[in-house]
């Protein structure tokens, strides 16, 4: 029997992290509500899959296209429908009309060639810092693959960079990060807007939409239906092994777009045992977890679920970015994990195939950290009593050796004491970096740590044993 769960303390989501930061930015166009149901999966395969990702619990995520050229915010601003899509167009190509912005955009594609583009040093680096598993955007809603497909010629594999050292981008992404012991997983947008069955250029694109009566004109959606399954079959045929199959677009779902995504899903099971579904916001058999996008929930949830998160101040690559800090990432990778979730990472290279160099520098730092903290990360799981001040609480899987993670304000410096309430350690406290045993005392509830003069300044770790009740 099914087992559907309604989320009653997850419903509302935190647009504020660590108090510090709104992870909503004003060049941020749309963002996608989360579902306010869960179901769990019922395939041991899959549920083994996901076990294995909740261990993961860091993610990289590559928004990459045609949009990164230009640098402009993805797909959205070929949409019509929303006053942000329109400074978008008039951003990127002022003085233009609609259809001559139109025009432009999809011309992106003659521009495209990624000749810096290296994917195993995108994989060396980003397992070197940390991350275990990866999300690449096969196809935004504009339609453009980033693999080569048969069913369109709308693909990186037939413009300038056909010829090139990496041309089937998609294909040598996986690879390499897949050599590298990486979860792969594979971005694709259900709506695709260049597909004339789904805006057919004979009629003006007002929405995100189809363009046309789905009743009056059936054999249009029964031949998009077929382009989406004969890709989605591609990509789960000819690129190796894939873990997780992550569906954008959340509009497109029954009863008024329905894709058939049950049997796309059966038949990619096929080829793919115990592939993880993500099809976001849809509650349901096909979402196997949620996504709550660029917000973390306000509780600690008891299903799988994952924060998915830009770097910057947008998905894909922009000429004057905002990066967050290193600092940043690791309190929220903190808070995430404590609250039951994974940390997705989103990081936007340009058109060249480069990825700024701050971006670098940054996760740098964070996989300092994460080599001598990484315990009280991977593998861990939640414990109830998961927060208190700035700390945040993780557990091994035995439930009885805990985590005491000491997220540290940015710009601040370190306490002489940590104090938390709650989770009253027996035995001895040590710090997880070096071993080091900690002096420390418990009173009302409360367990004092008394730090030792000279310790660097960073988010801290704490390993003990929990007191029995």
């Amino acid at each position: 029997m099914k087992k559907l769960l309604t989320l009653l303390t997850g419903i509302s989501l935190s647009l504020i992290v660590n108090g510090q930061n709104n992870l909503v930015t004003k060049e941020q166009t749309f963002i996608h509500e989360t579902s306010k149901e869960y179901e769990w999966p019922t395939d041991p395969s899959v549920l083994e899959k996901i076990e294995k990702w909740q261990d993961a619990k860091f993610g990289i995520m590559f928004h990459w296209g045609i949009y990164s050229v230009p640098g402009i915010a993805e797909s959205w601003a070929l949409c019509s429908e929303d006053r942000w899509f329109t400074d978008r167009r008039r951003e990127a190509l002022p003085g233009s009309t609609y259809c001559e912005f139109k025009k432009w955009y999809w011309g992106l594609s003659e521009s495209f060639k990624p000749s810096r583009f290296e994917p195993t040093e995108w994989a060396t680096f980003m397992k070197k810092v940390g991350f275990r598993y990866l999300i690449f955007t096969t196809k935004h809603h504009d339609g453009f693959c980033m693999f080569d497909s048969k069913y369109t010629d709308y693909t990186v594999t037939k413009g300038p960079y056909k010829k090139g050292k990496y041309s089937n981008i998609t294909y040598h992404v996986f690879e390499a990060f897949r050599k590298s012991d990486f979860m792969i997983g594979a971005y694709f947008s259900k709506p695709d807007w260049h597909n004339e069955n789904y805006w057919d250029p004979f009629f003006a694109t007002p929405t995100r939409n189809p363009n046309y009566d789905l009743k009056k004109y059936p054999e249009k959606w029964a031949k998009y239906q077929e382009y989406t399954a004969n890709q989605i079959d591609e990509l789960m045929s000819d690129y190796g092994k894939i873990d997780i199959l992550w569906l954008d677009g959340g509009w497109v779902r029954k009863p008024q777009q329905d894709i058939k995504l049950d049997e796309i899903v059966q038949n990619a099971r096929k080829k793919q045992p115990g592939l993880i579904t993500v099809d976001r916001t849809i509650p349901g058999r096909n979402e196997n977890y949620q996504t709550p996008e660029q917000a973390i929930p306000q509780e600690q949830q008891n299903f799988p679920w994952e924060s998915c998160i830009t770097f910057s101040n947008t998905w894909g690559w922009n000429p004057n970015p905002k990066y967050k800090t290193s600092e940043w990432v690791i309190n929220t990778l903190a808070e995430v994990v404590a609250k039951g979730g994974c940390l997705l990472l989103n990081v936007g290279p340009d058109g060249e195939g480069n990825i700024d160099d701050i971006v670098y520098q940054r996760l740098e730092k964070v996989g300092e950290w994460l080599h001598k903290n990484g315990t009280a990360i991977y593998d861990t799981r939640t414990t109830p009593n998961y927060h208190s001040g700035n700390t945040w609480f993780t557990a091994n899987k035995n439930g009885k050796t805990l985590y005491a993670i000491y997220a540290l304000p940015e710009n601040e410096k370190l306490p002489a004491y940590i104090e938390w309430e709650g989770n009253i350690p027996t035995g001895k406290i040590t710090l997880l970096q070096n071993g080091q045993q900690m002096k420390y005392t418990c009173r009302n509830g409360k367990t004092r740590i008394t730090l030792p003069k000279g310790i660097k300044e960073e988010s801290l770790v704490f390993h003990f044993n929990k007191a029995k009740r």
